[in-house]
């Protein structure tokens, strides 16, 4: 039997990923009809058959499966060589993928990033707006700004400090509400996944009345502008809700559901200089506004 090529690997694996040729021949560059004469010409070099071709897609067969579990020990080898190759740059220069939040970049991150660029501008920042969890072990980002309970035994990093949220109200609404802002006869803004699955997301799924909820969103930042139109009262993050000029905190933060906001990269990039820089720069900025993020400084002090 010919020699199976990395390619070979590469290609079950994005089929099986995508369970069609188009999506994978899109994902590898390729046109279908390359895709398709690869994948034959492979299945006659070993044999067997590596997919069951069916109208709900391409399945795994039993040969498949031992090859996708073989590529995936191939990719893993291959994000770890990249990895400790980018941890051995001894410049403060190249690309710098940061994942964090839509709320995050608009209402703090956007001013230190731009900060940033000034004082490295050789480092190119690749933004990846996102609340999911990247995976920083896959180079899916190299630095993650964002609240989590604890990192992975891979990551390394800091612990800036409590992410405290607190109910707001527009100016309008604001007037006359209740010290205890969740006896009010009012209608609530909620939140759908991902940030119903955050700590403050199920915090607020068990205190707030159910049947007060008017409407639901599934980003802070669009939260924020149904609050300033009026729609309802909302949580929000303290360091998006006192930064936000037209809205009004109308109660307690409720700091029991705070979550650690973390940065964090893996611990194979920790010396690559551009990693260090962006790690000691940004650090020393969110540290700054500690008090903003947990919620002492109403209106942003």
């Amino acid at each position: 039997m010919q020699t199976i090529e990395w390619d070979d690997f590469r290609l079950v694996k994005t089929i099986a990923e995508h369970r069609a040729l188009g999506p994978a021949a899109e994902a590898l560059k390729l046109n279908h009809s390359t895709v398709f004469r690869k994948l034959n010409t492979l299945e006659e070099q070993i044999g067997t058959r590596l997919f069951e071709r069916s109208r709900n897609g391409y399945t795994l067969t039993a040969a498949g499966e031992e090859m996708l579990a073989v590529a995936g020990q191939m990719a893993d080898a291959v994000y770890d060589f990249e990895r400790r190759m980018a941890g051995m740059d001894a410049r403060p220069t190249g690309n710098l993928r940061v994942t964090t939040t839509e709320s995050m970049l608009e209402y703090m991150l956007a001013p230190i990033f731009a900060a940033f660029r000034k004082q490295y501008p050789g480092i190119f920042l690749d933004i990846i707006i996102d609340a999911r969890p990247l995976n920083l072990s896959r180079r899916d980002a190299d630095v993650a700004i964002r609240a989590a309970i604890e990192p992975t035994d891979t990551l390394i990093g800091r612990r800036i400090a409590s992410m405290v949220w607190a109910p707001y109200a527009s100016e309008a609404m604001a007037q006359g509400l209740p010290a205890d802002i969740l006896t009010a006869d009012v209608n609530w803004i909620g939140f759908g996944d991902p940030v119903s699955l955050s700590t403050a997301g199920r915090w607020m799924a068990q205190h707030l009345p159910a049947q007060r909820m008017a409407v639901q969103v599934n980003a802070v930042s669009s939260a924020a502008r149904l609050i300033q139109a009026g729609t309802g009262v909302g949580f929000l993050p303290c360091f998006a809700g006192d930064r936000h000029p037209a809205l009004r905190r109308c109660g307690e933060p409720m700091r029991e559901a705070a979550s650690p906001l973390w940065l964090l990269t893996h611990a194979d990039l920790k010396n690559a200089v551009r990693i260090r820089a962006f790690l000691d720069f940004v650090g020393a900025e969110l540290v700054r506004q500690r008090r903003l993020i947990e919620g002492y400084e109403p209106r942003g002090g």
